[in-house]
């Protein structure tokens, strides 16, 4: 009887060990297949950047940036703020394509801020080392402050911190009303569209009330944040729905925006780019031809998989990174195989690390 006891712990303990083995090796691959962070992308500076720096048209006027001015997470004791990815981004569309730009929160001073390194783009590095931006950015306009008339669109930065203070904000709820109403372009993203839920126009209708919007979405909340419905006020996909909008749900953590006349909504930060690019579309211009990023590029890849394969999927990330030689980030491509386990998915985990194990491949520098 010991003696079959004894066979079975053994028996158990050798398939724990080979369980580990395997994890510690697994781990080590997937290690393996995202590039070593490049420490010079911390010294980008906007005078290097051409897309910024060059052929910048004559000014066209003036974009309103509101950031949250809150930095905890209701009575979670959550830290947060604005997303800084969200608004670099954003800014640098804008004022590439000659509009200034301001920035405004409710409390106004400066925001807490939300910076990911994992993120982090050279743009994003060359917003922390503008001194202009960083002053806009640290010392904003109060929201009850800002002059309406000096701006031809208004911009909602997401973050958290905008589910409690843009809502039931009185001056924001104005703007946007009045922006609106006069047709002037009102963009928002991820959190950002937080600002329109309370907005009511002359009519007694909700702003939101038959418009297409996006914004992030309950999956994408629920994920990461498993009790969010007891953190913050409502779930925002829920509570656009429950104003009457037609909410236009994406891929998770992947591109999404929604343009409905002059409100433009984007699901979450991978959606900045082509969200800003259309508010000065909406504005009547044409965009200045931009450098793809590498972020871009690994959102196109996943987009394909979602929707046709792995097969396509490669053949897209080829023509990318050979054809077109345009960078592809590794990083994002891995971090969605995460998002595989977290679901529950192991064919879609092992398909994107596949995917993320092409690209190394394919990747020239290597």
């Amino acid at each position: 009887m010991k003696s079959k006891k004894y066979k079975i712990l053994k028996w158990t303990l050798g398939v724990l060990a080979t369980i580990i083995v395997l994890l510690v090796c697994l781990g080590f691959w997937i290690k393996n297949l995202v590039p070593p962070r490049q420490m010079e992308l911390e010294s980008s500076k906007t005078e290097n950047l051409t897309y910024v720096a060059k052929n910048v048209p004559e000014p066209r006027g003036k974009i309103l940036a509101v950031v949250t001015s809150t930095s905890t997470m209701g009575m979670s004791g959550k830290s947060t703020g604005y997303e800084l990815t969200e608004l670099a981004r954003a800014y640098y569309v804008f004022t590439a394509n000659g509009f200034e730009v301001d920035i405004a929160s409710p409390l106004g001073g400066k925001p807490p801020v939300v910076i990911d390194d994992e993120d982090m783009g050279e743009y994003d590095y060359a917003f922390l080392n503008d001194s202009e931006a960083q002053h806009k950015a640290n010392n904003t306009i109060k929201i009850d402050n800002v002059i309406t008339t000096d701006y031809e669109a208004v911009y909602f930065v997401g973050g958290k911190g905008a589910m409690f203070d843009f809502p039931n904000n009185a001056a924001i709820q104005a703007i946007i009303k009045e922006y609106y109403q006069e047709r002037k372009v009102i963009g928002a993203v991820c959190h950002g569209p937080a600002a329109l839920v309370n907005v009511t126009l002359d009519n007694g209708q909700h702003l939101v009330e038959n418009k297409t919007v996006s914004s992030f979405t309950n999956k994408e909340e629920l994920l990461l944040i498993s009790d969010a419905e007891t953190i913050f006020p409502f779930l925002l996909q829920d509570k656009l729905i429950e104003g009457g909008a037609r909410f236009n749900e994406g891929s998770m953590y992947l591109e999404k925006m929604s343009h409905d006349d002059n409100l433009i909504t984007g699901q979450n930060p991978w959606s900045v780019w082509v969200l800003a690019e259309t508010m000065v579309k909406q504005l009547g211009y044409t965009p200045k031809t931009r450098p793809i990023t590498g972020e871009e590029n690994a959102v196109s890849v996943l987009l394909t998989y979602e929707r046709e394969g792995i097969d396509k999927a490669k053949a897209l990330m080829e023509h990318i990174m050979h054809g077109k030689e345009e960078p592809m980030s590794r990083l994002l491509v891995t971090k969605h195989s995460i998002i595989g386990v977290m679901q529950g998915d192991v064919k879609r985990f092992t398909n994107i690390l596949r995917l993320a194990s092409y690209a190394k491949k394919l990747d020239s520098r290597e």
